[in-house]
């Protein structure tokens, strides 16, 4: 399984739900290209690349991706024209309360997904990715897990991104060349290639 990434979004695409109080809607992801420290990444929504049903059955908004922190419940996530979305419904703690008066009052404005990402699709400069949907160079996630959102103070792409790892899955600088190389070949085993 590769390590966990997280995707940020602006808070200006959350809307409040109509009649329930403390709930809005939000976008937590997209398939917005987004620079990698080892190139650019995409997130692939189409129906069979992203498993929800983690974030359905026991997921969490956190604040700044703290597991520590959590600040509300996920009702229910789906996706849809190619962006994660969900409704979301702030606890009514004082720690929670916080957070919520600041997105309504636009002091906090990012939000991000903690993910891991089981298979990698590499596209080559110039080649198109193998449903022809996007153009490399890049990697593209083909299978991936949303694990948990996050309202952020300092989201790492304004419009829509990647963001930071999730702590204790592992962090890049502990992990070899040999590590990326073994994982690439489980994925291309696993593609059939």
């Amino acid at each position: 399984m590769e390590k966990n990434l997280n995707r940020e979004i602006p808070l200006g695409q959350i809307r409040a739900v109509e009649g329930e109080e403390r709930t809005v809607e939000l976008s937590f992801s997209s398939e917005e290209p987004y620079c990698r420290w080892w190139g650019m990444e995409i997130l692939d929504h189409s129906p069979e690349c992203m498993d929800l049903q983690r974030l359905n059955s026991i997921g969490c908004v956190l604040f700044n991706h703290n597991r520590d922190k959590v600040i509300a419940k996920i009702v229910k996530a789906w996706c849809e024209n190619n962006r994660g979305y969900a409704q979301i419904k702030f606890d009514d703690d004082e720690a929670s309360d916080t957070i919520f008066k600041k997105v309504q009052g636009g002091t906090l404005k990012g939000v991000s997904v903690g993910y891991l990402v089981d298979v990698w699709e590499t596209v080559a400069a110039n080649k198109k990715s193998s449903d022809g949907r996007f153009e490399g160079p890049c990697d593209i996630a083909k299978k991936w897990t949303p694990f948990e959102i996050s309202i952020v103070s300092i989201p790492a792409d304004p419009t829509v991104g990647v963001g930071r790892e999730m702590e204790g899955i592992g962090k890049a600088d502990e992990r070899t060349l040999d590590y990326f190389y073994r994982q690439l070949r489980i994925n291309q085993n696993q593609l059939g290639r």
